[in-house]
């Protein structure tokens, strides 16, 4: 017996039965065609990491990442020879909020890094730094990094200006691009025609509840959860003054994160404003697509705004919700037990049954994002008293991008894009989807049911976890993001305008909206409204 299958087998505690049993079914394994051995090797990899450290264990520790990160390596050794980037230094940039993301990866990639002989290093930023300090390297022409953790919204910021490399082609085989969701394929993570996008991430945002709030006799007085906005401050005002059956604290419904986050906060008031703005026969919902005059200011955003504004009136929010962010409201609230819902990414549906600090597991559901029961026709000018549902796709998912710094070094590019491949590999995505990490399912192949349930997730659960993902991607009427140039300089200035909104010093959400439209028209005449024009009709396929 081969020594890495002797080790391998205790890594798994096996007993020496079990170790027997392997060894047969190893010596049965070498029968098969190698067509058949592959597809066996990668399915065993993929049941196994599964169960590092299994579902119901607590949270994943850096030692588990490291060792999913070395038995993920197969498709590495197939493209590079053992030590064949010695001497090669890279720089990941990247955020670390949550102890995830860039934490995450140096786990992950330890293994890549004793193979190959590169070493990395690390920029570490919080997510409201981020953007930020991207804009800065970019502005002024001082990109320190070889490898950069992006969304795509922020291609038209890099891509657009020559920042990026463009990528192989046997990167393409290697990380299987055609396994993507519909939605993550091209023009995402293209631009003129050239691909430079690893995904290692499907972001939507879907509704979480708590089941508990809702049923025969609940406090909310509702049978089921809402499924429309207008019904979701209904029930934040309906359990105010009562306890929370699961805590015995006192209960609160929707949490709206009311604090900015780097432009990352922003995505949250659009999740109520689709519902309102984004009309099936209209593409645009942002700004208008033959002028990129803003639309925040119509009466759909400003309902959205109105619809926030009424619950902090209430007092319906949990005291200092004014200084709560979006990882405030996930993590540290409904997570840890306080509040009905919330919208968010696929965080709070891995980190529900395999985090250690989550207490809601066994009273969780999700959905797409709730709807409206009228919609905005900025077209006609006029409300048309229909439902609607409009899921927001926000960010377009996490990525891997290689900038231009290694173009020239040909060494070093192929070690670059080596790395990102490890993080964006099939295996290894399947593993980031069911356990904390910052990412959510976005490959057809992560939608199998039946490995989700073998690593111990109830079916039940996975169904509603995984359905809610896979209707948000696939809904006709999806809120897409743009992917233009200055998008999160645009989210950002909301988020302080919001800001002023709902502590007052706005009197109206109509003033409120009308700052933040204003605000946006000068960054669109400061980066060129023709060219913004071009790009935002060419982003909505237009």
């Amino acid at each position: 017996m081969k020594v890495e299958i002797y080790e391998a087998m205790v890594r798994s505690k096996m007993s020496r039965r079990r170790m027997l049993q392997g060894a047969t079914a190893l010596t049965a394994l070498a029968a098969l065609p190698m067509s058949a051995r592959m597809a066996a090797a990668q399915d065993n990899v993929r049941a196994e990491i599964l169960k590092i450290p299994g579902v119901g264990m607590g949270s994943p520790t850096d030692a588990d990442w490291q060792k999913v990160g070395e038995m993920c390596l197969g498709a590495t050794k197939a493209n590079v020879a053992e030590g064949e980037f010695a001497g090669v230094e890279l720089t990941f940039f990247g955020i670390n909020n949550n102890n995830l993301h860039n934490l995450l990866f140096r786990g992950l990639l330890k293994g890549w890094e004793a193979y190959t002989g590169a070493k990395i290093n690390w920029i570490d930023l919080a997510q409201a730094d981020y953007n930020p300090r991207l804009q800065q390297a970019i502005a002024t022409g001082t990109v320190d990094f070889d490898i950069l953790a992006m969304g795509a919204p922020l291609e038209g910021d890099t891509a657009s200006k020559g920042l990026l490399d463009e990528m192989p082609d046997w990167v393409k085989t290697q990380i299987d691009m055609d396994d993507y969701v519909d939605y993550l394929k091209a023009p995402v993570g293209t631009w003129d025609g050239k691909t430079y996008r690893i995904s290692i991430d499907g972001d939507c945002h879907t509704f979480a509840f708590r089941k508990d709030y809702f049923g025969d006799g609940s406090i909310s007085g509702m049978t089921e959860a809402p499924t429309h906005w207008e019904d979701v401050n209904a029930m934040s005002l309906a359990v105010m003054g009562k306890t929370d059956p699961l805590t015995g604290m006192p209960a609160y419904g929707f949490l709206d994160p009311l604090k900015g986050w780097g432009g990352f906060g922003f995505y949250f008031l659009e999740d109520r404003a689709s519902a309102y703005a984004k009309h099936p026969a209209d593409k645009a919902w942002l700004f208008d697509a033959d002028t990129m005059k803003p639309r925040v200011n119509n009466p759909a955003w400003v309902q959205a705004i109105q619809d926030v504004m009424d619950l902090i009136k209430a007092g319906a929010y949990p005291p200092d919700q004014i200084n709560a962010d979006p990882g405030t409201t996930a993590f540290s609230q409904f997570l840890a037990g306080t509040g009905a819902g919330v919208t968010w990414w696929g965080d709070v549906g891995s980190n529900a049954r395999t985090s250690d600090t989550s207490v809601v597991g066994d009273v969780v559901g999700f959905s797409i994002n709730p709807g409206a029961k009228r919609v905005y026709n900025h077209g006609t000018g006029a409300w048309e008293e229909t439902e609607n549902f409009a899921p927001n796709m926000a960010y377009l998912g996490w990525g891997v991008y290689v900038t231009n710094r290694v173009s020239a070094d040909e060494k070093k590019r192929k070690a670059a894009w080596s790395a990102a491949a490890h993080l964006g590999g099939k295996d290894i995505s399947l593993w980031m989807s069911a356990y904390p990490s910052g990412f959510q399912p976005y490959r057809n192949s992560h939608f199998n049911y039946e490995e989700w349930v073998a690593a111990g997730y109830d079916k039940a659960f996975v169904e509603d976890y995984l359905g809610s993902n896979a209707d948000s991607y696939n809904h006709p009427n999806a809120a897409i993001e743009p992917r233009i140039p200055g998008i999160f300089q645009y989210y950002s200035v909301a988020e302080d305008e919001l800001a002023k909104g709902y502590s007052g010093q706005y009197t109206t959400a109509q003033e409120t909206a009308d700052a933040i439209a204003a605000a946006w028209e000068k960054i669109t005449d400061q980066i060129g409204r023709d060219s913004q024009i071009a790009l935002y009709k060419a982003s909505l396929g237009m």
